[in-house]
């Protein structure tokens, strides 16, 4: 096994859209979803919209063949199945709910990749009609959070999965998101994990106006072909416990991090380029320009 948990975030990460805002908008229900989001939770909402479709003569196979047919960057399902093939553990924390997750990774065939999916619950009710619950009950017990949604804590997610890989053995965790709710997490990542937030998006930005906060080595991503590469080459700084240049930065794994790894040394590396900077002879520390 590679000892590496990646964690991904859903909607705008593996999905390219929001699946809530994707099933609203195909279903033609986004006039009376946008009258009703100033006057509930956004869970409570979508619940409610559920209702509505449901009464309008929508079916769960409706919503299906909807999430069927999301938006998704063709590199995104290889990069994903080749994590997986590399002994990765990986999982999902995410703030959509478990049946649009599941529909829609059972359809691209890379549901069996994850070994856990965190989100809201959801079920279809004996009269067939959807329903979606929050992952946290705020009304009975709030989490308690500032920096999250209500209904999900996703930082409070990721320590839970800390406590048990310290337990397991696993040592390393690799996270990738895009909104606000991914923020919160990246502060509990350590020196020795990896942030990957989608630029331009919500994290990336709070990540970059607090990045002291974050310990974790950050790396952004653009697109499905840029997350495929990024999250490829991290996977084997980790595994090959060797150096690697990765957006610019030089990579030094801990068992490398000594007066062995000279200036010549890194100096003659074919993984360096000219978009590198040698800061010292011991690069007790990865460079970036």
């Amino acid at each position: 096994m590679a000892g590496i948990v990646v964690v991904f975030d859903f909607d705008k990460t593996i999905i390219d859209v929001d699946s809530d805002n994707w099933v609203v908008d195909e279903l033609g229900a986004t006039e009376l979803f946008n009258q009703l989001l100033p006057t509930m939770p956004w869970n409570s909402l979508m619940d409610r919209m559920m209702k509505e479709l449901h009464t309008q003569g929508k079916t769960i196979q409706d919503i299906e063949e909807v999430l069927k047919r999301v938006p998704i960057h063709p590199r995104i399902v290889p990069a994903i199945k080749s994590a997986y093939a590399l002994g990765c553990d990986l999982r999902v924390i995410s703030d959509a709910n478990v049946f649009f997750i599941e529909t829609i990774l059972k359809h691209v065939g890379i549901r069996d990749c994850f070994s856990e999916i965190n989100t809201n619950p959801g079920y279809v009710d004996e009269e067939g009609r959807l329903r979606i619950l929050p992952y946290v009950d705020f009304q009975k017990s709030p989490h308690g959070c500032n920096l999250c949604p209500l209904n999900m804590c996703k930082g409070m997610i990721v320590e839970r999965i800390q406590a048990i890989l310290a337990k397991e053995g696993k040592k390393r965790m690799i996270y990738l998101g895009d909104g606000i709710g991914d923020f919160c997490p990246s502060l509990k990542l350590r020196e020795e994990d990896f942030m990957m937030p989608r630029k331009d998006f919500p994290a990336w930005n709070l990540i970059n106006e607090n990045r002291r906060l974050v310990k974790a080595g950050v790396h952004e991503w653009t697109d499905g072909e840029e997350l495929e590469r990024i999250l490829q080459q991290l996977i084997n700084t980790i595994n090959r416990r060797k150096p690697i240049v990765i957006s610019g930065v030089l990579q030094i794994p801990d068992n490398v991090k000594s007066s062995s790894w000279s200036l010549a040394t890194a100096s003659s590396s074919p993984l360096l380029n000219t978009n590198v900077q040698v800061c010292s002879s011991h690069y007790h520390e990865a460079c970036e320009l």
